[in-house]
């Protein structure tokens, strides 16, 4: 499976940036650093990833305003074919344009325990406040600072006599454990079996009178005390495969659908001829059209009354 595309914004030295791509060294890996990128052509962290061969780009901010600015990195960022960005210590308050472009695939690590001390001398605040830890925190970038759903935090506990500086150190240790951790298990969240079936979930129960239950050893989506119209399949029966299965017309539906494209349609065992298997794992679902095809399962079973009451509702 390909590895996803990461460009990484900084400002300065880098380490984070530094530790995120060594991490992506491994081959387990599942991202690749595309591009490092900056709004100060003189940061150290350039001529590091310059020199393990990561292509790089930079734009001073100054005498630009700051849409005129996040447009430019936005542009190096889409010509990168980035997918998804990593603030690493990249200097900038960002435009919400700029966030809403990388709404959800956009991360920032941040030197304290979010919600505590958003902004700048996050260990100072800690210690200052007599807190017992310090810490940092993985989050989605949102338009508001430092603000957005937090992903993981590593606790570091403030010792006696520590400094900003001593606890600030420690903390960094944690940083570089923590941001590659997360930014892996983020890029590669869309290709497990629970990310999967929470978007089945989504699309099917958005459907009138749906509801879900286990049928099979499966989780099972019907109308309530009614016929079921999909189910989520996972290595059922010890067969290797992540699928969703839905209602179709017969065996010439699925006889048309399997010699269309065999790798994603199948007969799933013990459903019959009115079923088919359509394969989820194989890396690039389109859940738009998943989606449709849940809600034409639905309509297959449910009662005229009910897809007339809904055909009347739509119409308004």
């Amino acid at each position: 499976m390909a590895k996803a595309r990461v460009a990484v914004l900084i400002s300065g030295t880098g380490t984070n940036m530094a530790a995120l791509l060594y991490a992506a060294k491994a081959a387990e890996c599942p991202y690749e650093i595309v591009l490092v990128a900056s709004n100060n052509p003189d940061a150290a962290g350039l001529k590091l990833a310059e020199a393990e061969g990561i292509a790089t780009f930079a734009h001073p901010h100054k005498g630009l305003s700051r849409e005129a600015h996040d447009g430019i990195m936005h542009d190096a960022l889409v010509a990168a074919k980035t997918e998804f960005v990593a603030l690493a210590g990249y200097m900038r308050i960002l435009t919400p344009e700029f966030v809403s472009q990388w709404e959800g695939r956009m991360l920032n690590i941040h030197p304290s325990l979010l919600p505590k001390y958003k902004g700048l001398h996050t260990h100072e605040r800690a210690i200052e406040a007599g807190d017992s830890h310090g810490g940092c925190s993985v989050h989605l970038v949102t338009a508001e600072l430092d603000d957005g759903p937090i992903l993981q935090q590593t606790p570091v506990a403030i010792l006696p006599g520590d400094t900003a500086d001593s606890l600030a150190a420690r903390v960094l240790i944690a940083e570089h454990q923590l941001y590659s951790r997360v930014l892996a298990q983020w890029v590669a969240r869309e290709n497990t079996p629970e990310y999967w079936l929470n978007r089945v979930r989504e699309h099917a129960l958005a459907q009138a009178e749906a509801d879900e239950v286990a049928s099979h050893g499966m989780p099972c989506f019907g109308i309530i005390g009614g016929k079921k119209f999909a189910y989520f399949s996972h290595d059922h029966h010890g067969d290797g495969r992540t699928a969703l299965l839905v209602k179709i017309s017969g065996a010439e539906e699925q006889a048309m659908l399997i010699e269309q494209d065999e790798a994603r349609y199948f007969r799933p065992a013990y459903f019959g001829d009115g079923w088919v298997g359509i394969r989820l794992d194989l890396g690039d679902n389109d859940w738009d059209h998943i989606g449709q095809w849940i809600a034409k399962s639905w309509r297959a079973v449910a009662s005229k009354k009910l897809v007339k009451l809904l055909d009347i509702a739509d119409e308004f």
